[in-house]
């Protein structure tokens, strides 16, 4: 039987909690209405997608798509 190990997972998730609160720092001091604290939080949940997302955008756009 092979023998699984979880541990690296457990760094994956410290890195995106990490992530998730310097996400919210960001996105509430960038806030500048009453709606755009809860929707910064609710947009810090989802930046890795929004990174990736920008990501692809600027590749198209260097290989002229």
């Amino acid at each position: 039987m092979a023998k699984s190990s979880s541990a690296a997972a457990g760094g994956a998730g410290a890195v995106y909690g990490i992530g998730f609160f310097g996400a919210v720092v960001w996105n509430w001091q960038q806030a500048e209405t009453f709606w755009g604290y809860p929707w910064g939080v609710i947009e810090s949940f989802f930046w890795p997608a929004f990174l990736v997302f920008e990501l692809f955008k600027g590749m198209l756009a260097i290989n002229g798509g």
